[in-house]
């Protein structure tokens, strides 16, 4: 029998207590909860996207950070600046190893090719533009390309405003759109990060768990032109000068103090169907960490004598490991809770509500059939594509995408395919560029080899045969026989050069066609099917589209009805999250219960001096000599490192500013703890908590550690004893 690690009365997948990631306009909607929760500001203050404190907060592309000085300082986590970092380290300068700080800005790096920082200025709502009368009578691939065309219009229109990056995001499963408008800052620069041992200290060991005593931040610069606009890097350029900026707290966080995140948060599942929970929990997820498993063991293996392979596969593995860890987190969570079984009494009770007036089946009845059905297609054609995609090396892959990119380039550009459009040409070219800091022939080789015979051990009837004949590959071939061929594409390409991957971005479809080059040339044989397996894909999920926007629309009239405010799933887009500090009743198996702050007492007993623990001897010799300055909190005789709240957060969350009940500074948030990140589909408040590291710690170690007073000095934190 499961083990009911979640109790009913307190769990829910609608909005209760701390549960949500509200969009900032949906405040208002919970003044009353917020209030009660500590916040002394008035919500409707801080429910504008495009004012304080909401427009101090950026996006990096899939990390959190905010504005922390006038002079286009940002603050994010260590791990968002990882690649960074490491793009920048050498054998000789291993800057992850070391840290980094920049005296000045003329000393500031360069960040990651493709690094960007967003800074939103407006949002509207267009749900009517997206899905209008012509959309409305149409149903699969047509009513997807209507909907694309539609969006590409918006965003044309809205991109107009040169310097900006602007999309049209879905909330709801699809029933509402709304237009963003960022300043799309290109020009990222490496200001300040910690030594590794600081920044990641406890490594995958301590991913995910708690106690916790990691510095997981780190400081970036957005920089724009003399005149204020984005621009690309140029030593001309200045630092961006934000409208708002987020400022330290003048007094440290104590147990049971309300505080709220705000960042962008990547993707939760809360709303979705049965089905999806099973299909997930019971094959995709198992299958996700099997391979992420094997990937990390292979790059292991053939990184162990070459440091320079190390330090380009360094950024992957961390993120290999971070999602093989939450995944398998997820999946013990799930095997000792009720989850499913809840998800479809939930279902039930709403199929009943649907069914229990005429206007309410007349309105959802058939939408919430068909789903089901649809859905069903969808996962036998995630299973079909699984182990194909799997086996795709990486530069078949960028050659398949810049191929299609000419063949999309032939068109008028509001034609062309969304994602392959003059405005995403120069994502192309920060991928291409920044392959010369993470890919090695040699590990991507023994990565092929491996999931290729994986994909050969299928029966012929379930392997793709376009893909086996533009590739060679061969019945009953032996590994030695599948090795050398894999050896042979290498030896016939020229994409593991910086030029001729760049070059390919000039070519034209009839120059790919010419190309002797062994990954070109598969990329040009696919590309029919390619474009048949797309249409079938994309016909799919029309239907999918309209038939789960009807189903969102059933649940949310459903949850109204009983006077539940209805927060959408993450998808990317700014949210703001409250709860408070709070530590844990029950922690680990032997029932000890979590304190709400670690200190720096713990980074000593922790640090073995090598590995994951190898903390800085100037750290630990600070530590020793007990000068804690105004960072020492009274009642732990030591500086906070980290600390728990129940704040509802998620993958993208990562870097958030975490403010105070006055929206000041007070640290960013960085992970959860294990047995809780099954919230992402299943919030329990018991349970979750996320993780943060004190701003506290950041000041005292930038401080007595790494010296980095002229960073201190932005902040407006003064130095002086």
């Amino acid at each position: 029998m499961k083990k009911l690690l979640i109790a009913l009365s307190v769990v829910s997948c609608f909005a209760a207590a701390d549960e949500g990631m509200w969009m900032p306009k949906q405040l208002p909607e919970i003044a009353d909860k917020l209030k009660a929760a500590g916040l002394t500001i008035d919500p409707n203050d801080i429910s504008k996207l495009t004012e304080f404190p909401a427009a101090a907060i950026v996006s990096l592309g899939g990390c959190s950070a905010s504005f922390v000085s006038p002079e286009g300082l940002v603050a994010t986590n260590h791990h968002c600046a990882y690649n960074s970092i490491a793009h920048n380290s050498t054998p000789e300068n291993d800057l992850l190893a070391n840290g980094f700080l920049a005296k000045d800005l003329s000393a500031e790096v360069p960040a990651a090719p493709g690094s960007r920082i967003f800074v939103t200025k407006a949002v509207d709502e267009v749900t009517n533009k997206v899905i209008d009368a012509n959309v409305t009578e149409l149903t699969g691939k047509a009513r997807l390309d209507a909907i694309e065309d539609n969006q590409k219009a918006l965003v044309a229109e809205c991109e107009e405003d040169e310097g900006h990056r602007c999309t049209v995001a879905a909330y709801y499963g699809s029933l509402e759109y709304y237009l963003i408008k960022q300043l799309e800052i290109k020009d990222v620069r490496l200001v300040h990060a910690p030594a590794s041992g600081v920044g990641k200290f406890g490594g995958d060991t301590d991913n995910w768990m708690w106690p916790r005593h990691t510095g997981d931040y780190s400081f970036l610069r957005a920089y724009v032109s003399p005149e204020g606009e984005s621009a690309d890097y140029s030593e001309d350029n200045v630092p961006y000068k934000p409208d708002y900026h987020l400022t330290i707290a003048s007094e440290g966080l104590e147990e049971g103090d309300f505080v709220m995140a705000l960042g962008y948060p990547g993707r939760t599942n809360r709303h979705r169907l049965p089905s999806e929970v099973k299909e997930t929990f019971e094959w995709s997820y198992p299958k996700t960490v099997e391979q992420f498993q094997d990937s990390l063991d292979i790059i292991a293996r053939e990184t162990k004598d070459n440091k320079d392979a190390e330090l380009k596969y360094a950024s992957r593995v961390a993120g290999l490991n971070n999602y093989l860890k939450n995944r398998q987190g997820m999946l013990d969570s799930f095997a000792n809770s009720d989850l499913l079984e809840r998800k479809q009494q939930e279902h039930k009770e709403l199929t009943a509500w649907v069914n229990s007036s005429r206007e309410n089946r007349k309105a959802y009845a058939n939408d919430l059939k068909t789903i089901e059905t649809l859905l069903q297609e969808r996962h036998a054609q995630s299973r079909a594509d699984y182990l194909l995609n799997n086996a795709t090396p990486r530069l078949l892959m960028v050659a398949r995408a810049v191929y299609r990119l000419a063949q999309e380039g032939t068109k008028p550009d509001a034609e062309r395919k969304a994602g392959y459009q003059e405005r995403d040409v120069p994502r192309f070219e920060s991928y291409l560029a920044s392959m010369e800091r993470n890919f090695d022939s040699s590990v991507e080789k023994a990565l092929d080899l491996h999931n290729l015979s994986n994909y050969m051990a299928q029966p012929k009837s379930d392997r793709d045969a376009a893909f086996d004949k533009a590739l060679g590959l061969r019945d009953g071939m032996s590994e030695e026989q599948l090795s050398n061929l894999i050896d042979s594409w290498y030896e016939a390409t020229g994409l593991t050069d910086l030029d001729s991957r760049m070059a390919l971005l000039d070519y034209n479809p009839e120059q790919f066609e010419q190309s002797d080059d062994s990954f070109v040339k598969a990329a040009v044989a696919l590309y029919p099917s390619d474009l048949e397996e797309e249409k079938e894909s994309e016909e799919l999920a029309g239907k999918i589209q309209d038939a789960y926007a009807s189903y969102m629309r059933a649940k949310i009239a459903f949850m109204k009805s009983k006077g539940q405010a209805v927060y959408p799933d993450a998808n990317s887009t700014l949210r703001i999250t409250y709860g408070n500090v709070a530590g844990r009743a029950h922690g680990t198996e032997d029932g000890n219960a979590w304190a709400p702050f670690t200190t720096l007492r713990g980074v000593t007993e922790k640090a073995t001096g090598e590995g994951e623990f190898n903390a800085p001897q100037e750290q630990l010799k600070a530590i020793e000599a007990g000068d804690f300055g105004p960072y020492e909190k009274a009642d732990l005789n030591s500086v906070p490192v980290n600390y728990l709240a129940t704040l509802d957060i998620t993958g993208g969350n990562s870097g958030s500013a975490v403010l105070n009940h006055k929206g000041e500074f007070v640290g960013l948030a960085f992970d959860g703890t294990l047995d809780s990140i099954i919230s992402d589909w299943d919030f329990n408040l018991e349970n979750t908590r996320s993780i943060q590291v004190d701003v506290r710690y950041m000041l005292w170690q930038m401080q007595y550690v790494d010296h980095a007073d002229n960073v201190l000095r932005e902040l407006g934190v003064s130095t002086s004893q």
